[in-house]
């Protein structure tokens, strides 16, 4: 962002002309930078109300999201997204990174940087740590790390393989994979680390896991009907119900904050596609791209997008989509390959 010293006055109206925003930003004797803006409803004479902000130049980026946030919520009564942010996983020659950065892709900060792949990145429901599988051991295990300080801490290293963490809404426990009795089942761990309690008993491979926002399911992956399919199971494991059964494979299950919607990835043919399906059991799955590459779809926390990623041009690009897939928005410009998207939750 360029800003001027002198004060800028910013007038725009919206696409229906229904609404004026008007915003200025100007340097303060102290080095600040004071952003303000006032909205109007044209049609009605009514001033919406405004705000002003005062922060230094690191913060201008996360101001004008803000700004954004407050008049996306005035306009539509839904929270705004833009100043969340997002975890993704980027590829360069044989060089991975976690990265984390704001919700438009940008402004990005190196949270792992590796030799070996990393993969399945998990926000805590606070957005202080991040959760994630990582290779560098030559085996999978499965970490945590404080988003601000960078500290990390192994959880899951037992034997066999141990991936796809998922956190509980209360953020006290995560559900892992782990293959330490062979076959990889789930297991609920607490966030400190301890001993993994079983939760799923199959001689299929179970993994992917997500809670629904209340904390009483768990949504997974799993091939015990032959091919790969949507299950879910008590927060407390036992009885499994199949919650997909159209098409032969469907996996990577997202639960959307208000737990009615879930997206997962559905192959048809050859082409792995995003699409949703209504938890309450109204209406068929619906497809959502004609992309043929797409994967790890994650909810924003307002529930009015998702984050996935595809292929495009022959890279690997992220996207965001609106429910319906009318509305479309390529992230991150970079020459890397860019997969494992994941949206981190209010807070920040």
């Amino acid at each position: 962002m360029n800003c001027p010293t002198q004060p800028a006055p910013v007038l725009g109206a919206m696409p229906n002309r229904r609404w004026l925003l008007a915003g200025s930003v100007s340097r303060l004797a102290d080095g600040r930078w004071d952003v303000r803006y006032k909205l109007w409803d044209v049609v009605k004479g009514q001033d919406l109300g405004g705000q002003s902000l005062a922060v230094v130049a690191a913060d201008l980026r996360l101001a004008a999201h803000r700004i954004a946030d407050a008049i996306y919520e005035r306009l539509t009564g839904d929270k705004g997204v833009f100043s969340t942010r997002i975890a993704y996983v980027t590829r360069q020659a044989n060089r991975f990174t976690l990265r984390i950065a704001d919700a438009d892709g940008e402004g990005g900060q190196v949270a792992l940087a590796s030799a070996e792949p990393i993969i399945s990145p998990a926000w805590s429901p606070d957005g202080r740590e991040l959760a994630y599988v990582s290779f560098e051991s030559q085996k999978a295990v499965v970490y945590i790390q404080d988003v601000s300080s960078g500290a990390r801490r192994a959880i899951a290293n037992f034997r066999g393989s141990n991936s796809a963490p998922a956190w509980s809404p209360d953020g006290r426990q995560l559900v892992v994979t782990l293959s330490r009795d062979a076959v990889a089942q789930l297991y609920a761990l607490p966030r400190e680390g301890g001993t993994p309690r079983r939760l799923t008993t199959s001689n299929a491979i179970d993994t992917e896991a997500a809670y629904s926002p209340d904390g009483r399911w768990i949504y997974f992956v799993s091939d015990r009907g032959g091919g790969p399919q949507v299950y879910r199971t008590s927060v407390g494991g036992g009885a499994v119900e199949r919650i997909t059964f159209t098409g032969g494979y469907n996996i990577s299950p997202a639960i959307s904050p208000d737990g009615r919607t879930m997206a997962y990835i559905s192959r048809q043919g050859n082409a792995f596609r995003l699409y949703t399906m209504d938890l309450g059991g109204n209406g068929q799955p619906a497809a959502l791209t004609d992309t043929s590459d797409d994967e790890s779809p994650s909810f924003s926390p307002n529930g009015r997008l998702i984050i996935y990623a595809t292929r495009a041009q022959g890279r690997d690009v992220l996207m965001t989509t609106t429910l319906d897939g009318k509305i479309k928005a390529r992230l991150v410009s970079t020459t890397a390959d860019v997969r494992e998207p994941v949206w981190g939750p209010y807070g920040r």
